[in-house]
């Protein structure tokens, strides 16, 4: 969905009681408003994102997916990596993304010793 430059097509891949905790952003996004004003800002980067790792869990009408990625922003050349989880829900007839946690990685942040 990034790929699409579009904040409402990747906004819709979010359920409607939808939570994202976004990587470059310190402000919870809880609805879909603020959901596709965070992309319509960080789609402009033009990222590209590749899962280094992932954990996946599956149950009942909900699936989780923990792990690390890395976003490559298209404009600058700048490489963020983040720990993400993802919880799915299966909402009318689709899976949906209910909760979004990414944070960047706290080591790639400390100064050399």
């Amino acid at each position: 969905a990034l790929a699409t430059e579009d904040p409402k097509k990747v906004a819709d891949r979010y359920s409607k009681r939808g939570v994202l905790l976004p990587t470059v952003s310190d402000i919870p996004r809880t609805d879909y408003p603020k959901i596709v004003d965070y992309f319509k800002h960080f789609l402009k980067l033009k990222p590209q994102g590749e899962i280094l790792e992932g954990n996946i869990m599956i149950g009942a009408n909900w699936a989780q997916d923990a792990g690390i990625y890395e976003f490559t922003m298209g404009t600058t050349g700048a490489k963020v990596k983040g720990r993400y989880t993802y919880v799915y829900v299966f909402e009318d007839g689709e899976w949906k993304i209910s909760q979004h946690h990414s944070s960047v990685m706290p080591e790639a942040n400390k100064a050399a010793p």
